[in-house]
């Protein structure tokens, strides 16, 4: 079983269902994947296993989760798919103490695989609580958001 197969119900977990809130910039969603991403998509009707394939290619994919330590893979990959690819990248970036340009490249790889994957995960999910706290949803989503984030915390301590 691959890492991304270990993971993914982690992510579907957090994205849970439909959802339509009127309040959520996001729009309609379902299993985490939304309209306003895919608006070719009958979102109504994306199954689990499409949501899945969705994930692994553009997501996983992208933040090379292959490539990253265990600790630290699901991390990254729960961020793409909360915050957006480039988020997740470039916080990435800054916690492995690199130019935060957006793409993971050699450098980037590099700094992570020295980096000791437990302040990765730590200071990675700094980033992350600071940019929820900036949001204008924060008062609508706050709780949740953080809740999210202190469960992959506890995930990062099994990972690692």
């Amino acid at each position: 079983m691959s890492q991304f197969d270990q993971i993914i119900d982690r992510v579907l977990a957090h994205e849970g269902g439909y959802v339509n809130d009127p309040r959520d910039p996001g729009g309609e969603t379902q299993w985490g994947i939304s309209k306003r991403s895919y608006p070719q998509l009958n979102i109504r009707a994306l199954t689990r296993a499409d949501a899945v394939e969705i994930y692994r290619r553009d997501f996983w994919q992208r933040v090379r989760g292959d490539e990253l330590h265990k600790a630290f893979a699901f991390q990254a990959l729960d961020a793409a798919v909360n915050h957006g690819i480039g988020n997740a990248v470039r916080w990435l970036q800054r916690a492995a103490g690199v130019a935060d340009d957006g793409i993971i490249g050699p450098r980037t790889l590099a700094a992570v695989a020295q980096a000791d994957p437990a302040d990765l995960v730590l200071l990675f999910n700094a980033e992350r609580l600071e940019f929820y706290a900036k949001l204008g949803t924060f008062d609508a989503f706050g709780r949740g958001w953080t809740r999210r984030v202190a469960g992959n915390l506890r995930y990062a301590a099994k990972d690692n």
